[in-house]
This record gives C-alpha cells, structure tokens and sequence, in this order.
C-alpha cells in the first residue's frame, strides 16, 4: 500500500485539476470557492485507501473519490444554512459570503456533479457502486432529519444521538473505504469489515467533533468555537449533561440555552462550566475512545497485510488527535 502522504499529494494534484463549469458564474463560483477551502478531504483520501488496500491501483478510483468529495461539500453546504453556521474551514459560508438561495442551488449542482463523476467508473463494478452510494446518499439525508428533528425534540437519548450522528457522518466515511474495496475486487467479508472499520471512526469522528465545538480552539479548529451552544444544538455533550444533570441544574441549562438576553461569549461561558462540574469533556473522550477501539479492533481482523494495517492505524490516529 502507498503512504497516505503519498495519496494526500496525488488527490491534491487530482482537485487542483478539476474544472468545474464556469457558466453561469453565479452558479459555479461558490462550488469552486468550496472546493478552494481544501480542508483534509478525508473522504476522497479514504476512497483510494479502500482501493490501495485490496491491491487496485488508486487511479481507478479517481473520479469516485472526486465525487465523493462533492457529494460531502453539498452537504456542508445546506448543514450551514441549517445551523446557520458562519464559519467553515475558516472561512465564510457560502449563505453568509453570497445568500441562502445560491447555496442551495449550488449545493443542489454538487449533488449532481458527484453522481456524474461517481457514475464513471468501470462497468463491471458501476451497479454496485452506485447502489452503495445511494443508499448512503438517503441515509445522510435521514441523519440530516433527525438532527433537525432533535431541535423541537424535548428528549434526546444517547442511543438516539449515536443513531442520528451514525447516519449523517459515519456512514459516508463507511461508503469512502467500501467503494475503494469494491472496485479493488474485494471478497464481500473484507468489504463489511472495513465498512464496519470506517462507521466506528466515524462515530469516533463526529464525537470528537462535538468536544472540539465546545472545548477547542477556533484558530485550530476551523470553526466558530461555541457554534451548537448558541444555536442550541442538541451534540453528544447536551444529550449526556442533560442525562446526568440534577433538576436545577437543567433548569440552569435551559435557562442559559434559551434566554435572549444573555451575551454570547458569557452563554457558552456558563454552559462550559456547567459540563465541568458534570464531568462531560472526560465522559465524551471516553467515548471517543471506545469507537475509536472497536473501529481498531475491525481493522485488526482485515485480510492485508499488516504493514498496511499500522499504515491505517496511524493515519486513524493522527485524524482523531485534533489539536483544542
């Protein structure tokens, strides 16, 4: 298997080259300024991994990994008009730097562009490649739901809350290892094992992701630090300190969430020192790292080689070990 620098330098040559249509501008400027954000591009960099790891050559997953990252980028696009997040990648969202009808179209543009690029591969594979990918496709679409649904929702539980995170994130990074292992030829245990692989990093992912929206950096992190505290969104961290809070301290809770006349900057303040006492950054990383095991565990039991497994292993590391 190549190292994933090496796949991490390729799939930066393979974006920089992919043109987009131009007209009409309006349209396709805010797609080439979303593809120009770059950001890890897990996803697509998990496509040619699937395929490297079965002994396929990388090249005949390209234009699937293309579309799987375009596929992801639509999805961002409608989530931060959803949350009404100002602040991808470090960057202003594509509602906030043009409006909210150009990023559903655009958005809308993306989908379609993913299925083309996805649909370009060989056809002896082609029916089992898009049927995973639309399967997927409708299953982050239901994610998306549950995680609106959560918002007027009075009670979430955790099992409710991984069974919503597991469907809009995981899966996808599921699908990315899996169509790699498809067009590689690999036996159909191989390819649930290391789709199993992939939904429990990305459990671990999306769980990591909620710590870091409270408890991180906004330089480092990439995002608007305290963003689901403002917008009340129902993370991991909610769910658990409403779980394990005591009557007043719910109250104390709610009260911050919902008062509109509490600053901002003091409403995350408040919220963070109340998931202190309650002990839920430690409960949330201990979490993390069950996922994290279990996924490991997967990778453990993959028929390759076992050079190549550590490859994984350390890649997996470094993409959960974010900086706060």
């Amino acid at each position: 298997m190549h190292s994933f620098d090496w796949l991490q330098e390729k799939l930066n040559r393979i974006f920089a080259s992919v043109k987009i249509d131009s007209q009409p501008k309006e349209l396709y400027s805010p797609i080439d300024y979303t593809l120009s954000l770059g950001g890890k591009r897990i996803r697509p960099l998990l496509v040619l991994t699937g395929c490297d790891l079965y002994g396929g050559d990388p090249d005949n997953v390209i234009n699937i990994a293309i579309g799987i990252e375009l596929f992801h980028n639509f999805t961002l696009l409608h989530d931060d008009i959803m949350d009404q997040a100002p602040i991808r990648r470090g960057k202003a969202t594509v509602y906030k730097k043009w409006n909210t009808n150009v990023a559903i179209l655009s958005g809308d543009t993306m989908f379609a562009l993913a299925t083309g690029y996805i649909s370009q591969t060989k056809e002896t594979v082609l029916a089992e490649v898009l049927k995973v990918f639309t399967l997927t496709a409708k299953q982050v679409c239901e994610g998306q739901q549950y995680d609106m649904n959560f918002e007027t929702q009075e009670n979430v539980s955790i099992p409710e809350y991984i069974s919503m995170i597991r469907l809009k994130t995981a899966v996808l990074i599921a699908c990315s290892l899996r169509l790699g292992a498809i067009v590689a030829g690999a036996p159909a245990k191989e390819k649930n094992m290391i789709s199993e692989f992939g939904e429990n990093l990305g459990l671990a992912f999306q769980l990591q992701d909620d710590l870091l929206d409270t408890f991180g950096e906004e330089n480092k992190f990439g995002k608007e630090i305290g963003g689901d505290i403002i917008s009340k969104k129902k993370t991991f961290l909610h769910v658990k300190a409403m779980e394990l809070a005591n009557g007043r301290q719910k109250e104390e809770l709610n009260r911050y969430l919902s008062s509109p006349t509490i600053p901002p900057d003091e409403k995350i303040r408040k919220v963070k020192d109340l998931y202190r006492i309650l002990n839920i950054e430690e409960i949330a990383k201990a979490t993390i790292r069950d996922y994290f095991d279990k996924a490991l565990q997967c990778l453990a039991h993959l028929n390759v080689e076992e050079d190549d497994k550590k490859e994984v292993h350390e890649f997996a590391n470094r993409l959960l070990i974010r900086e706060y």
